[in-house]
Parts: structure tokens; C-alpha cells; sequence
């Protein structure tokens, strides 16, 4: 079997590095602070980011960039969006051509708009940077509660190595080659589950709900096609898969920040006590930016934006929501 790091020792790296290890690889995951990574150890539990969940004890955990990548024939980025410059500033150098890697991280960049596995490629001067994708909250992975996930990637002999590296009775992954709508459909959906959740706290009904992931689909699908990506792609895992449960989900930060939202709280306050990534936040904003620059009409984004960033009231978002102009559906 191979050796692999987990760049990222939160909740979906952890659940990652589970799968990985149950399939027989020699894993290590590596974290940003000492003091977290000897207390994970000590305790064989990452309590903040996978409570309860015991680890396998074959697991290296590690702060030592070069000690975590060495030799690794797979790397998994496993970093929140907000962030992963930074961490992988830290590793230019320090990864060998020949591993295969894969970015786990759902977002576009907030300055210059590219996605993720963009982003890795620049940083770490690296030419195989895949991205995986796809309807998974991290608690039922590390659980062994089954799971299907698409790995994007450009070429066919890295997708058969990463396929069969994840793959197994519980944790099923499909293969594609457009990346593109695979990263944007991660990280759209994000800012649609919001936008759910925002409606079920103002105390709107399955109706309502339906119609914003219905809709919602429609954006991602219209910014993707924008971008060069398959239709098709994102009436799979990583687009209307991944949708459904991030909008739909009780594990679902995404939504929850979005009813807390609805029910009168402030962003401010919310964000100010989560210790988890809400992805959705951080990339309302660069989803919109994006759109905008290529003219691309994203309502319903553009509306939790407007919650998010200037206060718009939610009762408000909605009302204007539902007095746009009216259009065909496939418009």
C-alpha cells in the first residue's frame, strides 16, 4: 500500500485519513499547532473537530512539515479555504512530483477567484493536484456510514491510483475529469445551504426549501457552464448530491449558521464562537465576485451576501427574491 499525508487535522481530514488507513495505507496527518496534535495523540480522539470518534492507533500525527510529506506517494489537502494559502505556503518545496494529490478544501480563492486546486498547483509548483467532492459530512465518513464521492482529475492513470486508494465497502468514489464543475459545485452549494437555512429559521416550509435548492441548483449550474464546466456534472455527487445534504442536513454548519441567521441573530456573533469552517460564509462573497465578472446571474447568492456582509434583513432577501422579474424556468 501507499504513504500518505493529510495536510489538515480537521474534521474531514481526520474522517479522510480514517478511510485511507482502513484501507491498508501507512498514514500521517499533519496539524499547525503542537500542543493540539500531543493532546490527539495522547488521547487517541480529536475531540474539537471529530468528537467521540476513536482513532486507529497506526495514525502518525505529526507538526513537522518535512517528516509529514516525506517519501508520500498520496497527499490530501484537507485545509478550510481561508487558510490554505497560508498552509501551503509552508510545504513549497518539501512535496516530491511523484505523490498524488488531493484537495478536499470547498471554496474559490477571495482575491483572484481560482479554485482550489489552482491555488495548489501555483503555490506548490505541482502538476497532479486533484480535488475531491461530493455529499460526505465528516462524522458519518469516520463512522463508516456509506458515502459516494467524485475525484476530479486530469489524468486517467492518477484517477485509477486515487480511486482504488479510497475506495471500499463504505466509502465508494467515482471518477471525472472536470474539475471545474466539481470544485464550484463544492463550493456554491455552500452558499445555497445558507440561504436554506436562513428560510427554515424565518419559519418558511418544505415548499420554500425545495424551491432554493431547485433554484439554487440552477445558479451553480449557470456560473459552471460559464466557467467551461460540464452541465452534467453538477446533476451528480459533487452538484445536486452535495446540495441536498448541506441544505437539508442537521450536520450541516453551512445551514445551521444560516437558520441562527433567520431566527435574529447576528453574523458577527455566530462566527465569533465557531471553532468549525463555515465555508459558506467565506465564500459568498468570492462566489458572487465571480459571477458578477463574467455577468452571470446568481439571486439567490447575491441575496445571502447581502445578509452576510451589509445586514440586509432576511424578510427583506426573500420578498426581493420573490419579486424579480418573472422568466422561464430554464432561463
Amino acid at each position: 500500500m501507499s504513504k500518505a499525508v493529510v495536510i489538515g487535522d480537521g474534521g474531514w481530514g481526520t474522517a479522510l485519513a480514517m478511510i485511507l488507513s482502513e484501507n491498508g495505507h501507512d498514514v500521517t496527518v499533519w496539524g499547525p499547532f503542537e500542543e493540539y496534535i500531543e493532546k490527539v495523540k495522547a488521547a487517541g480522539v480529536n475531540e474539537t473537530f471529530l468528537p467521540g470518534v476513536k482513532l486507529p492507533g497506526n495514525i502518525k500525527w505529526t507538526c513537522n512539515r518535512e517528516e509529514a510529506v516525506k517519501d508520500a506517494d498520496l497527499g490530501v489537502i484537507a485545509v478550510p479555504t481561508k487558510y490554505y494559502i497560508s498552509v501551503l505556503e509552508g510545504f513549497k518545496g518539501l512535496i516530491e512530483p511523484k505523490t498524488a494529490i488531493v484537495s478536499v478544501a470547498k471554496g474559490l480563492d477571495k482575491e483572484t477567484h481560482k479554485r482550489m486546486t489552482e491555488l495548489a498547483v501555483d503555490i506548490l509548483d505541482h502538476p497532479n493536484v486533484s480535488a475531491l467532492s461530493g455529499p460526505s459530512h465528516a462524522e458519518e465518513v469516520a463512522r463508516g456510514i456509506p458515502t459516494a464521492v467524485t475525484i476530479a482529475t486530469d489524468n486517467a492513470e492518477t484517477a485509477e491510483f486515487l480511486q482504488t486508494a479510497f475506495s471500499n465497502g463504505h466509502f465508494r468514489v467515482y471518477t471525472s475529469s472536470d474539475k471545474v464543475g466539481v470544485e464550484l459545485g463544492g463550493a456554491m452549494k455552500n452558499v445555497i445551504a445558507i440561504g436554506v437555512g436562513i428560510s427554515d429559521g424565518l419559519g418558511f416550509g418544505d415548499n420554500t426549501r425545495a424551491a432554493l435548492i431547485t433554484r439554487g441548483l440552477a445558479e451553480i449550474a449557470r456560473l459552471g457552464v460559464a466557467l467551461g464546466a460540464h452541465p452534467k456534472t453538477f446533476y451528480g455527487l459533487s452538484g445536486m448530491g452535495d446540495l441536498i445534504v448541506t441544505c437539508t442536513s442537521q450536520l450541516s454548519r453551512n445551514r445551521g449558521v444560516g437558520e441562527r441567521i433567520g431566527k435574529g441573530e447576528k453574523i458577527d456573533d455566530i462566527m465569533g464562537n465557531m471553532q468549525m469552517a463555515v465555508e459558506g460564509v467565506w465564500n459568498a462573497a468570492s462566489c458572487l465576485s465571480q459571477a458578477e465578472a463574467l455577468g452571470v446571474d446568481v439571486p439567490l447568492t447575491k441575496e445571502v451576501y447581502e445578509v452576510i456582509y451589509n445586514n440586509k434583513d432576511p424578510k427583506e432577501a426573500v420578498v426581493d427574491l420573490l419579486s424579480r422579474d418573472l422568466k422561464p424556468e430554464n432561463s
